[in-house]
């Protein structure tokens, strides 16, 4: 079918050869390596750049409870509006039923439909921690330490599951890599932590002098610490009066906490994130053979919608629960004051459409190549690390022990990434 049928369609959208599209014929979906990998890019983008986005709305003092809220809507319209357009083109056939038609089956496939959902449940555990884990930890280590965890584990497991289409010899490799990246980010962590600890010791004895240091005076007509605000530009990134600023400003207070903690949460953060995968592989293929003969597989598209929805319940059911029983300090809040709350609310529904695009551009990939090569975008951390230095000065004025373990973390996950797509097959 030739491009220009379809009028308006950005032609990224459109790889020669490597999209199966026909009209009449077959839905719209990813068949070839080429389409796979250019999917696993934009994906890498889109994921490594939403946590930047609560983030900076943490840091800027809006509770983790009401950010969250706003995602999770955002995130579930996306898979909706990627399920009713990519879902729905191309004629219904019986062994590949359209979004629609394949709801109406239910009864049929409803075993496959519990494995998308554990997925989406798995992810909503994960990503709700990790929000948390930004502030205790700090963005980039809380990426790395996830994403190699996901990896490690998730990666290994789609091997398997998709009856090793992958290249062994190279996918494994990576694998070790991602993990060497697990241990050399929990080193940048506390090397960092000690970092600071140093510059917090060299604040004024004298309680006047301190009190003087930690007020902070917001100006509502400058910008916030993120956005280069009159205030912020007093105290440099990285020294002891921006740490005690950006203290008083956030939302999730991490001052006297043990470095433990964050990285407790982080490593199940990762734990979470490595089974969702494997659960929506085993939606889109049913390895194990719960469907009754003649009966097809989820498409990857009604899989993401099942995988979507549970997500979305999840992470209201907990949000709502946290707005009134808050954890690690946040303030209490109640529904009343997240309807009310507008500031950063259009940054947190941003953060939700891109999460989901992400989402689902993974998942397409991962259908075409198999899911252990597309687990190559979990190099997300890159591009988190790299708005964590550009938009909230990570590891300013820190140690040269430090700036070695961070070079070497990213390195090596530079390494394990280019071995994981390396290793990328073809599913027949």
């Amino acid at each position: 079918m030739d491009m220009q049928d379809i009028p308006g369609v950005p032609l990224l959208f459109f790889l020669p050869s490597e999209w199966n599209f026909s009209r009449g014929l077959k839905m719209y979906v990813v068949e070839s390596k080429g389409g796979a990998i250019a999917c696993m890019l934009l994906a890498l983008l889109f994921l490594g750049t939403w946590p930047a986005i609560l983030t900076m709305l943490e840091r800027r003092g809006r509770l983790p409870q009401h950010t969250y809220l706003d995602y999770s809507i955002t995130n579930f319209l996306a898979a909706i509006l990627i399920a009713l357009t990519f879902g729905q083109i191309g004629s219904s056939t019986a062994e590949e039923p359209n979004f629609i038609t394949q709801l109406l089956q239910l009864p049929e496939n409803w075993p496959c439909v519990l494995f998308a959902m554990a997925g989406g449940i798995f992810l909503s555990l994960g990503n709700l921690c990790s929000q948390y884990a930004f502030a205790l930890v700090g963005l980039s280590v809380t990426e790395v330490i996830t994403a190699s965890i996901t990896v490690v584990i998730g990666t290994t497991l789609n091997y398997f599951l998709d009856d090793k289409i992958n290249s062994a010899d190279i996918l494994f490799p990576g694998v070790a890599c991602f993990l060497i990246a697990v241990c050399l980010g929990s080193a940048v962590h506390s090397s960092n932590a000690a970092d600071n600890k140093v510059k917090l010791d060299d604040l004024p004895s004298d309680p006047e002098d301190r009190e003087k240091l930690s007020s902070v005076i917001p100006n509502k007509e400058g910008k916030d610490l993120e956005t280069g605000n009159d205030y912020a530009e007093k105290a440099k990134a990285g020294t002891a009066d921006f740490l005690v600023k950006l203290e008083n400003q956030r939302a999730i207070k991490v001052f006297g906490k043990s470095i433990f903690i964050g990285l407790a949460i982080s490593f199940f953060a990762g734990v979470c994130f490595s089974l969702f995968s494997p659960s929506f592989n085993l939606a889109t293929n049913d390895q194990w053979n719960t469907l009754k003969e003649g009966v097809p597989d989820l498409v990857v598209y009604t899989a993401f919608f099942y995988f979507s929805a549970s997500c979305f319940v999840i992470a209201i059911i907990l949000n709502i629960t946290f707005l009134y029983h808050p954890i690690l300090g946040s303030p209490i809040s109640s529904f009343i004051a997240y309807l009310s709350d507008w500031d950063g609310r259009g940054w947190a529904f941003l953060a939700g459409i891109i999460c989901g695009f992400g989402n689902g551009l993974q998942f397409m990939g991962g259908q075409a190549a198999g899911y252990a090569a597309a687990d190559a975008v979990q190099a997300f951390p890159l591009v988190s690390t790299f708005w964590g230095i550009l938009l909230f000065g990570e590891y300013r004025k820190s140690s040269r022990r430090t700036y070695a373990l961070l070079v070497s973390m990213l390195f090596m996950f530079i390494v394990a990434v280019a071995l994981l797509m390396a290793s990328s097959g073809q599913r027949t």
